[in-house]
């Protein structure tokens, strides 16, 4: 008998239908050779500090570096899953073969290979690899099963991050509680989650200790069109559009004109004076320069972007993005989404006028491609930059029973899928320089010739006002034409920066704290970036849960504790996001067979040591300060020094150690989720912090449901 082992039911019937299999039994699905059965998602995990050594129970700082000789698992305490534990231990031990059905990535390659562990499983292993769950992929993928040794470098670098988690986790957050906690409150230290929150606190530093600085901006309206002077970078602004540059582009970087214009205006005086300067002059255009360019479509969806897309157009949280494209997939309208590459892969290609075809609420944008050859453009289609997973896209199945909230997230992929075969979109900028007594003016314009595949976003709203006047014709200048003009003088401020929301965050740990806008030299920090995809969503719901974070409307600001907390680390090897940065980026070098797991291990269990011994040695006698706002954390136990115990050891111990997984699915109890709103009809329902409210608050709806 082949035993077939998924990580939810629902897959589990889907492959089981695929296969044959129709008879129910308790845990699994037999027939036609098969038996199918599920985990709930972890069923096994890493053993808690007193199950290596019973002194260990205790929290205390002398027994402080924790560092097992050799670490083992164990069954989550639950009976649903002591029970189904059992009927899978059964199956296995009797299997002539095993075929791993998890899902596609290193956590569903953890959650297998542990139960097959914990099960003494002896018999031989395949993987089933698939991108979606739709009855052709299936039989496509079990038409191509692998054997389980090909995936190894996988699970390695899962065991590697979940072993790294616990070893940071469990003996960082007991040092610092014992230490700086008062005994009254955990103070929760992650691989992840520390690195995060310092991310946000050094922004909100930076914008309570910004001084904000005045200066002016010359002006003058020529023809009913407004000129700005040009001013001079300062070094600064050099230096900072050096780094930016891609390498591509540094080749051509002295062939750039030269860096001129008025030095900046920063006192009033300076201003006045080449206002009056030029009042009583003619304006004169000395050049026009018309630019004909492309715009290529925008990329697919990484589960990144998506999170990001999702939280600027709906100000869906990154976790509630992630349970809906769940849903999407499971549903099998959606490919695999804990995905981080925006790439196809080669093979999709001709799979990609069946998808189309599927699309039926997308007719109007899909007819004009049927038929034809489309479009393979190499910024879509590269198999050098896609590893295990491509990009999100649509699977071609017609979507069916979808909430308003899935609906919104399926549009999205729908059109930048539709949009990659659409022709680029060509515009021409205009820019016009002027001077008035040897003060040069510049204005630009931009004008669409043929909007290409903008026309699928037509009716989308400009995310900012900027894009909206760069879209501007301007009147025709002619080189020498000269005239009256009206010149002003604006006064300004320098501004602070802007407080991290939920997508600038996302991608802030996606490039290691380096907020780039060029997709290119996006790519390259990648690689650096902290967290996976699939864990960001649950770093930034920790933060929440820990009373670190609070959201103010969309902006996320720290509280007194968490900022009482970065201040107190004075180890930069737990709070910086670029050292962070170069531990995933050896997770990511164990799973391509570059990197040994044994080392990285190594270079972690001294760098905790190190951690230990330098806040050990720390005579200040720094304290946490646990404001009134703010509940004390009640996860600690009887093992740490304390007058009243509050829940159980499991829950205290699983908070720290558990792995950053995010819920897979919408909880049956936030049913009104994702429905109509019942006071303006226009919005959905969206979950907060402490109430259900509208997607439409922003535009005045004042709908809200306590918990």
């Amino acid at each position: 008998m082949i035993v077939c082992i998924a990580e939810k039911p629902s897959v589990a019937r889907d492959i089981a239908d695929v296969l044959g299999a129709r008879e129910r039994k308790d845990g699994y699905i037999e027939g036609n050779g098969y038996q199918v059965t599920w985990t709930f998602g972890h069923l096994c995990t890493l053993k808690e500090p007193h199950e290596y050594t019973p002194s260990w129970k205790s929290w205390s700082l002398s027994s402080l570096p924790m560092i097992p000789p050799r670490f083992g698992i164990k069954l989550i305490e639950d009976p649903g899953i002591h029970k189904q534990f059992k009927i899978i231990e059964h199956l296995m031990q009797a299997a002539d073969e095993i075929i791993n059905c998890g899902d596609a990535g290193q956590e569903g390659e953890l959650i297998q290979r542990w139960v097959m562990q914990k099960a003494g499983a002896h018999c031989p292993v395949k993987r089933l690899w698939i991108s979606s769950l739709t009855e052709e992929a299936i039989r496509e993928g079990f038409s191509k099963l692998k054997d389980q040794i090909e995936f190894q470098p996988l699970y390695e670098a899962g065991l590697s991050r979940a072993i790294g988690d616990w070893l940071l986790g469990m003996n960082a957050t007991r040092l610092y509680t014992l230490k700086y906690g008062q005994n009254r409150q955990v103070l929760s230290i992650g691989r992840v989650q520390t690195p995060t929150l310092a991310l946000i606190v050094n922004r909100q530093q930076e914008i309570e200790h910004f001084v904000p600085k005045q200066y002016w901006e010359l002006k003058t309206v020529y023809r009913d069109t407004t000129f700005s002077a040009i001013v001079r970078k300062s070094d600064e602004e050099l230096a900072e559009e050096a780094s930016q540059t891609s390498q591509a582009s540094k080749k051509n970087i002295n062939k750039e004109e030269t860096n001129r214009g008025i030095p900046p205006i920063t006192d009033e005086t300076t201003g006045k004076l080449l206002l009056e300067r030029i009042s009583n002059v003619p304006f004169t255009i000395t050049d026009t320069a018309l630019k004909k360019g492309t715009e290529a479509p925008p990329r697919l969806f990484d589960l990144t972007s998506l999170q990001v897309e999702c939280n600027k157009k709906f100000s869906y949280s990154a976790d509630m993005t992630l349970q809906l494209i769940q849903s999407l997939y499971e549903k099998k309208v959606a490919t695999y989404p804990r995905v981080d590459t925006t790439f196809l892969s080669d093979d999709i290609y001709p799979k990609c006028p069946k998808i189309l075809e599927g699309l039926k609420d997308y007719t109007s944008f899909t007819a004009p491609l049927s038929g034809k050859t489309l479009i393979k453009s190499k910024k879509v289609f590269d198999n050098s930059k896609v590893t295990d997973h491509h990009a999100i896209i649509p699977t071609g199945v017609q979507p069916k029973g979808l909430t308003d909230m899935e609906k919104q997230v399926f549009d999205l992929i729908a059109r930048r899928f539709i949009a990659i075969f659409y022709p680029d979109c060509k515009f021409s900028t205009t820019t016009v320089t002027g001077e008035a007594d040897g003060i040069e003016f510049k204005v630009s314009g931009k004008q669409i010739i043929d909007p290409g595949w903008r026309i699928i976003f037509a009716k989308e709203p400009k995310d900012d006002t900027k894009e909206g006047e760069e879209e501007s014709v301007l009147p025709a200048f002619t080189k020498g034409e000269s005239g009256p003009h009206t010149p002003m003088l604006n006064e300004k401020w320098t501004q602070p920066p802007k407080p991290y929301t939920e997508a600038t965050l996302l991608r802030a740990m996606e490039t290691a704290g380096k907020l780039v806008d060029n997709e290119e030299l996006r790519d390259a920090l990648k690689e650096n970036g902290i967290g996976r995809p699939s864990t960001r969503a649950a770093i930034i719901e920790t933060l929440f849960k820990r009373h670190y974070i609070r959201k103010e409307r969309k902006s996320l600001t720290a509280t007194p504790t968490g900022v009482e907390l970065i201040g107190l680390i004075h180890e930069e090897l737990l709070k910086s996001a670029e050292l962070t940065g170069i531990w995933e980026k050896k997770l990511r070098e164990i799973e391509r067979r570059s990197y040994d797991a044994k080392q990285f291990l190594n270079e972690l269990k001294q760098m905790v040591s190190e951690i230990v011994n330098s806040v050990l040695s720390d005579n200040t006698n720094r304290r946490i300060t646990i404001t009134a706002e703010e509940p004390i954390h009640k996860t600690v136990t009887k093992n740490m020094p304390q007058k009243k115990k509050t829940t159980s050891t499991k829950r205290s111990k699983k908070v720290v150690s558990s792995p950053n997984t995010a819920t897979d699915t919408l909880p049956q109890e936030d049913a009104i989720v994702g429905t109509k709103c019942p006071l303006c009809g226009k919005g959905t329902i969206l979950k907060g912090k402490t109430a259900y409210g509208c997607s439409e608050w922003k535009n005045g709806c004042t709908f809200r449901k306590p918990f």
